[in-house]
């Protein structure tokens, strides 16, 4: 006949099953926090960098920003930039819009994300001011034009990793919000 088990320890590994599920939860929860913060702060995956002044002085040389905008398919609005392309010396401020209209006879509610390539370029493209990451409510049929202020730092000809760079894409993504349903 096997002893009885000892409940104590039956205890201890119950409790240590019970924390492990409790810490795996609440990483779960904080990963996207978390990689969203790691992005921002290290322009991983193009990621902009957000700013609250632009540099002091602007470089000589130019880098020339190119605009893109895409729609999630389930998302009835048009949205595009205003312009094509823009040409900064590197340090200076630009200055983009883009124009969102909803083709629904509904109001909608949406949020844009953004993103540069190429990707190393992230940590040096910060925007001052940015339509990003806020919902944005859209009567039906109703039109808005949305601005973003941005600039190049110019640390960026001073990475290896960049210094050859003369084009960056910022790229926005409109999707429904899921706080707006």
């Amino acid at each position: 006949m096997s002893a009885p088990p000892n409940k104590k320890r039956m205890a201890v590994t119950a409790a240590i099953a019970g924390a492990t599920v409790v810490f795996m939860t609440g990483m779960a929860f904080a990963a996207v926090p978390l990689y969203e913060a790691f992005c921002r702060i290290t322009g991983y995956g193009g990621t902009t960098q957000e700013a609250s002044a632009a540099p002091s002085q602007a470089l000589e040389r130019t880098i020339e920003i190119r605009f893109d905008s895409n729609v999630s398919p389930d998302l009835p609005v048009e949205f595009s930039p205003s312009q094509v392309s823009e040409t900064l010396r590197i340090g200076e401020t630009g200055l983009a819009f883009y124009r969102i209209r909803n083709l629904s006879d509904e109001p909608i509610v949406a949020r844009a994300t953004y993103n540069v390539t190429p990707h190393v370029a992230g940590q040096y493209f910060a925007k001052l001011e940015c339509f990003c990451f806020t919902d944005r409510t859209l009567a039906p049929g109703e039109e808005a034009e949305l601005p973003v202020v941005f600039f190049v730092d110019p640390e960026l000809v001073d990475d290896p990793n960049t210094a050859d760079i003369n084009t960056v894409t910022l790229s926005y993504t409109y999707f429904r919000s899921t706080a707006g349903s």
